[in-house]
């Protein structure tokens, strides 16, 4: 991080440290701002709790010794979050990106663990759930925002509590249970660049058991900048979201709820911004890095679709059961991506990816006074499955690679929270997870420039197998938490994370045969101490935990040996230490004003990075003994851990935010949110590249909604990244001439302003 850098978050934090220091502070339901609940609070000065159901059971966030973090719904939108990239702003040590070239593809990193590569072969480092259920695959999963209760995020690894294991952390996405009361809300947004979003949601009952509901959410606006060659809206959006729900209580024990979603995007291709000159003209890159010279095309389609039956039997007053089911599906197709951002097809990449997923969860709830918690048993089968034509014009010929990957997944867990004493407590959780896959995978190269027609026959067949692999592990996890009073909770908690293995779908078996038996999982064995309370008569909120993790058999690209150079495929050749802190809190200044403010602090870096260097040991690289291979005449195997960060990883993140509350009695009340957000610098491979690396930045947000003294309308102007800082959230580097010379960034949104009218009853 840069002296600059250091002094700005030295001074955020100083900041947010100095709100400490003053008397009468009181904490809000979170770090993002102040929700209903905390504006009532506000008026006495003092918070009430926020209830979670992180441990699968509802009770207070306090009382979990797990660190998260809690968004609910009116904290979001007050703020104008569009989705949940949003929560990146005010999460210590947490990203969440659109990735590159898309809209709604998900790029989830928690801690320093994700997953960059939407590729259908690649398993997510960070779990995501709705209502739930585990969503396997990162397209369409950048959720808008609406119709929802809650968000939260939970970092460390997560296994014994959930149906699916996540080796990262995992973020809960949980969606509002319908009144037992008619309620209908319309909202309308109009902002820069053209926008327009819709949202209509409602529910009624039928009956005295019987509720039903429905949302609707429409985006639009134009692009932040244009294509050029196509004269096209170049970084636009066009999405509508869906939603039904039915709800049915047959009595006081018994609870059922039918869930229905569908999302389409039809958003243009975004090709990102060319940061090498033209080629092979030489003329600079263009000015607006929102612009681009892509000919490959512009249109892009996204469609998920899902549905979902949760049963809910009380079946005595210790013990009760519960059935998730679900299935969902998804496609991605379009134009492609242009790699190399110019018209010509030097680089250009047309696929699609379709996928399917069918999981049941079996849960028993138990509740026998000093023992509480849950067992559980969960089945999912899946199919990931997709194509892409790597387009070399200047080479003549276009490579296709295809493939599939089945898994068929079975785990059995369960987590018990034991009140030692009235104030020590210890949670003991276990879980057993089998994965079978089977993958397959083609890769051809076809003469000619373009996607080959059905009937092309490969002049060159690099890729042709088909393999089965098992996985399995068994991951625990253990906790203690000790109260020193109601509000203030100690803990400790070592927990390991389990990521599956499975098969590289780039990999060219032709020189590299040993990417026909795949990669194996990832292991992390994390460990955490914290606290989390209430001070000075609930008048502040304040939760801090440190981490160490021991990452290993990390799934990285590699180099190995072929001939008398060296290629690239994916194997488990990294172990590594993640080191770091995290602070979050809320104070309440005054009847009117409170300050809520997170830091995270991370310091992961490589012990080992096995990969094969041309020229070593000669060049002063050391051969390492436990080699795939013996030293040969072009190089060895060395350890290059010195010359590999972790990607998407900043070492500082913090957040400061003002929220000022002011009751204008018959009039309503007026909240004005003003927030900085702040990264250092990220790497967005793990091989650092100058032209493609983030520098430090901050963003500046500012919102003021005015709501109605019953509540029924709500007015709001929101601008998001004030000063209009450009930031690369994604790449793509490829700088050798039969690529164009391509070295192409993907920037996150500029500057934005909206108004919201929102009418609710």
């Amino acid at each position: 991080m840069s002296v600059t850098s250091k002094r700005k978050f030295v001074g955020l934090m100083g900041l947010s440290l100095s709100v400490l220091s003053l008397p009468g502070h009181a904490i809000a339901q979170g770090n993002q701002g102040t929700s209903s609940e905390g504006r009532s609070a506000a008026a006495d000065s003092q918070i009430e709790d926020v209830v979670v159901t992180a441990r699968r059971l509802e009770e207070r966030e306090l009382d979990v010794p797990i660190a998260m973090t809690v968004a609910t719904a009116e904290q979001l939108d007050v703020q104008g979050a569009a989705d949940i990239t949003a929560l990146q702003r005010t999460t210590p040590n947490l990203t969440l990106q659109v990735s590159r070239g898309t809209n709604s593809t998900l790029t989830a990193f928690i801690r320093g663990i994700g997953q960059q590569d939407p590729l259908w072969g690649f398993e997510p480092g960070v779990g995501l759930y709705v209502d739930d259920v585990y969503i396997a695959r990162p397209q369409g999963a950048v959720l808008d925002v609406f119709d929802i209760d809650r968000i939260e995020v939970l970092r460390g690894p997560q296994g014994t509590l959930y149906g699916r294991n996540t080796i990262g952390g995992t973020v809960k996405y949980v969606t509002r249970r319908l009144d037992d009361d008619p309620m209908l809300k319309l909202r309308g947004e109009f902002g820069t660049y053209s926008e327009f979003n819709g949202i209509v949601a409602g529910s009624t009952p039928v009956s005295e058991h019987f509720r039903v509901g429905a949302a609707v959410a429409r985006h639009s606006r134009d692009g932040f900048g244009k294509n050029l060659t196509l004269d096209k809206e170049h970084a636009n959006r066009d999405s509508l979201a869906g939603r039904v729900t039915a709800e049915w209580e047959p009595s006081d024990t018994l609870f059922f709820r039918l869930t229905a979603d569908s999302f389409r995007d039809d958003s243009n291709i975004n090709n990102g911004h060319r940061e090498t000159p033209v080629f092979p003209t030489g003329a600079p890159p263009l000015d607006s890095v929102y612009d681009t010279l892509s000919g490959i095309g512009y249109k892009g389609r996204v469609r998920t679709n899902g549905v979902s039956l949760t049963g809910q039997w009380q079946a005595s007053d210790t013990l009760t059961l519960k059935s998730i089911t679900a299935y969902r599906d998804g496609d991605t197709s379009g134009d492609g991506i242009d790699f190399d951002g110019l018209p010509q097809p030097y680089f250009d990449i047309p696929g699609f990816y379709k996928d399917s997923q069918f999981s049941q969860e079996l849960q028993a709830q138990f509740d026998f006074g000093n023992v509480s918690g849950v067992l559980g048993a969960y089945y999912m089968d899946s199919s990931a499955a997709g194509a892409f034509h790597a387009v070399l014009g200047l080479l003549g010929f276009t490579q296709t690679t295809s493939g599939n990957v089945d898994t068929e997944s079975v785990a059995l867990f369960g987590d018990a929270n034991i009140d030692i004493t009235e104030r020590f407590s210890a949670s003991v959780g276990l879980r057993w997870t089998r994965d079978d896959k089977d993958g397959t995978v083609f890769k051809a190269n076809y003469a000619g420039v373009g996607v080959p027609g059905a009937n092309a026959n490969p002049f060159a067949v690099l890729t042709d197998y088909t393999n089965q692999r098992s996985y399995s592990e068994v991951t625990p996890r253990l906790s203690v938490s000790y109260k020193v009073v109601d509000d203030f909770n100690l803990y400790a908690a070592y927990g390991r994370g389990f990521k599956s293995g499975g098969f590289d779908m780039r990999g060219d078996a032709s020189v590299t045969p040993a990417t026909m038996n795949g990669y194996n999982p990832e292991i992390v064995d994390s460990y955490e101490a914290g606290f989390k309370s209430f001070l000075f008569n609930n008048r502040l909120r304040l939760n801090a935990a440190a981490f160490h993790a021991k990452y290993k058999g990390q799934q990285v690209t590699t180099q190995v040996p072929v001939g008398t150079s060296a290629v690239s495929f994916v194997d488990n050749a990294g172990e590594s230490r993640i080191n770091g802190a995290e602070l979050e809190g809320t104070a309440q200044l005054t009847d009117w004003l409170s300050a809520n403010f997170a830091a995270g602090y991370i310091d992961a870096k490589f012990d080992k990075y096995a990969s094969f260097v041309p020229g070593a040991p000669a060049n002063g690289f050391i051969c390492i003994d436990d080699a795939p291979s013996p030293p040969s005449a072009i190089g060895c195997y060395a350890d290059v851990s010195d010359l590999r960060v972790f990607q998407n990883t900043p070492e500082w993140s913090g957040f400061f935010g003002l929220h000022i509350y002011h009751d204008l009695s018959s009039s309503g009340r007026l909240d004005v949110n003003a927030n900085i957000s702040f990264r250092s610098s990220v790497n967005l491979f793990e091989t650092p590249i100058p032209a493609l690396d983030q520098k430090g930045y901050e963003l500046v947000d500012l919102s003021a909604v005015w709501t109605s003294e019953n509540e029924h309308w709500r007015v709001g102007l929101h601008g998001r990244n004030l000063f209009d800082k450009k930031y690369k959230i994604g790449g793509y580097n490829f700088p050798v001439p039969f690529f164009g010379n391509s070295v192409v960034s993907f920037y996150g949104q500029p500057r934005t302003a909206k108004v919201t009218v929102e009418y609710r009853f």
